[in-house]
């Protein structure tokens, strides 16, 4: 049994993209890791007690020892200087790197989270058609710029995979309806793929604790 003082401690719970972004970073890098879950949905994240932990009050957070680093993006950083995995070959390729992370932050997984939030986990009659039929029209707009980013390219940015795609992906493999069918986008599609044919992935429900 492994040393549990030893394993970096993830807070995050299965339903969030964005603790699956960091958790399949940790995955695939084949770092020893324990999700501690994180009880959103009964309102965790607004208690003093998880304010403690990350005062932004949001999922997912690592701790490593007296560390403790929220923000998916940061987190993904964090793993490729501790392993030396899926960063960028290049000064120019680093840069690359985050260009496409922040574009993540801002333009996808920003649309993807709120219009699968608002369409599948807000009770139905706080829900609003107009609503979610405008963020899935937005979100369809960044739906168009991974697609013509991947038809000339395998990978986001550089030759291999790098926290760039992780980033990217991480709403992508959830089941719930939100506007997003993979049939409908071939290069998306292709590039899914070959990420979950990556050694270690693993579906988010499957990789982090949910709410019962």
């Amino acid at each position: 049994m492994e040393n549990q003082d030893n394993l970096l401690k993830l807070y995050c719970f299965g339903e969030s993209g964005n603790s699956y972004k960091a958790a399949l970073t940790m995955e695939l890098a084949d770092v020893l890791w324990q999700p501690i879950f994180v009880d959103f949905f009964n309102g965790e994240t607004r208690t003093p007690e998880y304010r403690s932990i990350n005062a932004m009050g949001e999922a997912p957070v690592l701790v490593d020892g007296k560390r403790k680093l929220s923000q998916s993006g940061a987190i993904q950083k964090y793993i490729v200087a501790k392993t030396g995995r899926f960063g960028g070959q290049t000064p120019s390729e680093e840069i690359e790197i985050l260009r496409w992370v922040f574009w993540d932050n801002h333009k996808m997984s920003s649309l993807a989270g709120t219009t699968r939030f608002l369409a599948n986990f807000l009770p139905e009659d706080l829900r609003s058609q107009e609503v979610i039929d405008w963020h899935k029209a937005r979100f369809r707009v960044s739906l168009k710029v991974l697609e013509k980013r991947l038809q000339d390219s395998a990978w986001l940015a550089g030759q291999n995979l790098t926290i760039a795609d992780i980033a990217c992906c991480g709403y992508l493999y959830y089941p719930e309806p939100f506007g997003f069918k993979r049939k409908e986008w071939p290069c998306i599609d292709r590039w899914l793929t070959a990420i979950s044919n990556q050694k270690g992935w693993k579906h988010p429900y499957d990789l982090m604790p949910r709410k019962p």
